[in-house]
C-alpha cells in the first residue's frame, strides 16, 4: 500500500471521528461523568484525537499517547499549539524500552502490539478484510512512568486493540476512574484487563458498546461484568468498560 493511500486512510479516520458532531456530543456526555475542568486525563491510543477534543471541551488537560508516526503528526497539527495538550509518541505496556507495533495500513485505527489480537481477528466476523502488513519499532513506556512525569490523572482512557491488560500491568497507582476497550473477536483480552482492573482496586464497572457513548447497563461488580464480556455477541464488535473505585 503506497504512502498516498496510507494518508487517505488517515483522512478517512479524521472524517469519521473528527467531523461527526453527534459523535463529539456523545463523547462529551459520557466522559463528563468522570472528567471536569482542571483535571488531567491520559489518553492511551489517542488516534486522531477525537477523545482529546472531548476532554479539552470539558476543561481537562490531556496527555495524548499515540505510537503511530503519521497519527502523531496529525495530533501535533491539531493540538500542538494548545498548552493544555501534550502529545507523546509511545506504545504503552508493562515496561519501558522499545516495542514492535503491528500496522494495518488501510485502517490505522487498529494498530496493535498484540499478535494474539491479529490472530483472533483473522476470519472473525467483521474483520475479514483487515491485514496487518506493516511493522514499526516505537518507544515503549508504562502508565506509571507517565504519571511520574505528568502527575496523577483523574481518568485514563485505554484503546490499544487487545493489549489493554498489558497496559494496566504497567499501572500501580490507579486513578479514580478509567476505561479500556474490549473487542468481541478477542474478548479474552478484555476479560484479562477486567481482572487486572479489579486487582488494582476498581469495584464498579459499566459497559458502553461500539461508538454509541450510551450505557449498555447499570454499574455492576467484576463478576457480572466478566459474564457480560463473555456473552458479547460478535455483532457488538467492540465496547468500552468503565471502571471506578
Amino acid at each position: 500500500m503506497g504512502v498516498l493511500n496510507e494518508w487517505l486512510a488517515v483522512a478517512r479516520s479524521l472524517r469519521v471521528y473528527r467531523l461527526d458532531r453527534a459523535h463529539a456530543r456523545g463523547l462529551r456526555r459520557i466522559y463528563g461523568e468522570f472528567v471536569g475542568a482542571g483535571d488531567l486525563v491520559i489518553d492511551v491510543g489517542a488516534h486522531v484525537g477525537d477523545r482529546v477534543a472531548a476532554f479539552r471541551a470539558l476543561g481537562a488537560r490531556v496527555v495524548a499517547v499515540e505510537p503511530q508516526a503519521r497519527l502523531v503528526r496529525v495530533l501535533r497539527l491539531l493540538h500542538g499549539r494548545d498548552p493544555g495538550v501534550r502529545v507523546l509518541r509511545a506504545a504503552l505496556g508493562p515496561e519501558d524500552g522499545e516495542a514492535v507495533l503491528l500496522l494495518n495500513p488501510a485502517n490505522p485505527t487498529v494498530a496493535t502490539r498484540s499478535r494474539g489480537f491479529v490472530a483472533a481477528a483473522a476470519g472473525a466476523p467483521g474483520w475479514e478484510n483487515q491485514r496487518w502488513l506493516g511493522r514499526e519499532t516505537v518507544p515503549a513506556a508504562t502508565l506509571d512512568a507517565l504519571i511520574a512525569a505528568h502527575g496523577p490523572p483523574a481518568f485514563v482512557k485505554i484503546d490499544v486493540e487487545g493489549f489493554e491488560a498489558e497496559v494496566l500491568a504497567g499501572l500501580s497507582l490507579p486513578p479514580p476512574a478509567l476505561s479500556f476497550e474490549v473487542v468481541a473477536a478477542f474478548r479474552g483480552a478484555g476479560r484479562a484487563a477486567l481482572a487486572r482492573a479489579a486487582a488494582l482496586g476498581y469495584r464498579d464497572f459499566r459497559l458502553s458498546l461500539g461508538e454509541s457513548h450510551v450505557w449498555a447497563g447499570e454499574w455492576t461488580d467484576a463478576a457480572a461484568m466478566d459474564a457480560a464480556i463473555a456473552a458479547l455477541p460478535d455483532a457488538a464488535n467492540s465496547g468500552d468498560v468503565y471502571c471506578r473505585r
